[in-house]
C-alpha cells in the first residue's frame, strides 16, 4: 500500500530518473547494514532453500540483470528478501551507452522499454567495489557482455576479461548475448559463436556455474543448437529470456519487458526445459509481477525466476511475497 501511494509521485519522474532515484535509495540501505539485517528479518520468507547448479538459495526469487548494473547495493536487495541478485550486465571497459531518452513506461502494459546499451563502471570498478562490500548471504551473480566497440569475432576476449576480474566476487557468472540494445550483439546467438564463448569463459571463472542468457525471439532449430553448444561446453544452465526487440516512441530499436513478455517466456522456458531435461539448471524471466505469473513459470520448468520490470508496478516487498507462494512448489 505504502508503495501505490508513492508509485504515482515515482510515474511523473522520468522513468530513467526514477529508476537512478530507486537505486540511489537502495544504495543508502546497503550502507547501513544494520539496518538492512533489520528489514530482512521483517520481510524476508520464511522458506526452504533451493540447491540449483551447486549454489544454496535462500528462495527462488531473484533480481535480474539491469536493476544494479554496478553492483552498489548487493545487501538491500538481500534485505527487501530476494534469494539472489544478477550485476550487471559488465563490459570490460566502462561506457556509457546508449543517448537518452533510453528507458520508458507503459503503464496500460505494466511494461518497460529500454535502449541502455550495457551502460556500466567496467570490471575493474564493478571489482574493486564488491571487493570493498559486505557480502550480503546469498549467491551473487555477475552478467558480463562485450564493449560495444569490439567487433563480434573478437567477442570471446571482452567476455573472458570481464568474467576474470568479476569471478572472484561472484557465486556464478552469466554471458550476456541476447540484449536487443547493442549492435551486432545477438548474431552470437550462433551454435559456433556460443561454443567459443562459453569456452572462453570457463576456462577464466574455474569450476563455478556458468549461465547464459537468450533472446526470447530464438526458437526452433537455431535454439536448440545454441542450448546444445553451451551445455556441451561447460554451461550450468541458461536464463531465459531476456528483453523482447521493439521500437521505442522515437522509433529507435529497444528492449520490451514486463507483462506482455509473460506468455512468450512462459513458452521459451518450456522449449528449453524439453530441450535441456533434467541435466542443467533453469532460471525463467520474463513478465513476472505477481503469484500466478510466478507459479507459472515454475510449472513451465523454471529452477528459479527472476523480476525486475514487476518491481516498477508492484514495489519492492515483491520478490518476498512471490518467494513465499513458490517456496514449497516442486522444481518441474
Amino acid at each position: 500500500m505504502m508503495y501505490r501511494l508513492a508509485r504515482p509521485l515515482l510515474f511523473q519522474l522520468d522513468a530513467e530518473d526514477a529508476h537512478n532515484l530507486a537505486l540511489r535509495a537502495a544504495t543508502q540501505l546497503a550502507s547501513w547494514p544494520t539496518l538492512a539485517r533489520w528489514l530482512h528479518r521483517f520481510v524476508s520468507p520464511t522458506v526452504s532453500p533451493v540447491t540449483v547448479a551447486g549454489l544454496a538459495f535462500p528462495n527462488r526469487v531473484g533480481l535480474a540483470a539491469g536493476m544494479d548494473k554496478n553492483a552498489v547495493a548487493p545487501l538491500a536487495w538481500w534485505a527487501f528478501g530476494f534469494g539472489f541478485v544478477e550485476l550487471g550486465t559488465v563490459t570490460p571497459l566502462p561506457q556509457d551507452g546508449n543517448a537518452p531518452p533510453r528507458m520508458f513506461r507503459r503503464p496500460a502494459d505494466r511494461a518497460i522499454l529500454n535502449r541502455m546499451g550495457f551502460n556500466n563502471h567496467g570490471a575493474d570498478a564493478v571489482a574493486l567495489r564488491l571487493s570493498q562490500f559486505t557480502r550480503p548471504p546469498f549467491p551473487i551473480g555477475i552478467s558480463v557482455g562485450k564493449n560495444k566497440d569490439t567487433p563480434n569475432d573478437r567477442a570471446e576476449t571482452d567476455y573472458a576479461i570481464a568474467a576474470a576480474k568479476l569471478a572472484p566476487y561472484a557465486d556464478f557468472i552469466s554471458i550476456n548475448v541476447s540484449s536487443p540494445n547493442t549492435v551486432g550483439l545477438r548474431e552470437l546467438q550462433t551454435q559456433e559463436a556460443m561454443a567459443r564463448l562459453v569456452l572462453a569463459v570457463r576456462a577464466v571463472i574455474g569450476a563455478k556455474p556458468l549461465f547464459v542468457k537468450v533472446a526470447p525471439e530464438l526458437t526452433g532449430h537455431d535454439l536448440h543448437a545454441v542450448l546444445d553448444a553451451c551445455l556441451a561446453n561447460g554451461a550450468a544452465g541458461i536464463i531465459a529470456t531476456n528483453t523482447r526487440a521493439i521500437t521505442d516512441p522515437n522509433g529507435k530499436p529497444c528492449g520490451e519487458s514486463g507483462h506482455p513478455l509473460r506468455e512468450l517466456a512462459l513458452e521459451r522456458v518450456a522449449e528449453i526445459r524439453e530441450r535441456i531435461g533434467t541435466n542443467a539448471a533453469l532460471i525463467g524471466c520474463g513478465g513476472i509481477d505477481d503469484i500466478a505469473s510466478a507459479r507459472n513459470m515454475i510449472a513451465a520448468g523454471a529452477d528459479l525466476i527472476q523480476i525486475y520490470t514487476g518491481l516498477v508496478y508492484e514495489g519492492p516487498f515483491l520478490a518476498a511475497k512471490l518467494a513465499r507462494a513458490v517456496g514449497a512448489t516442486p522444481k518441474f
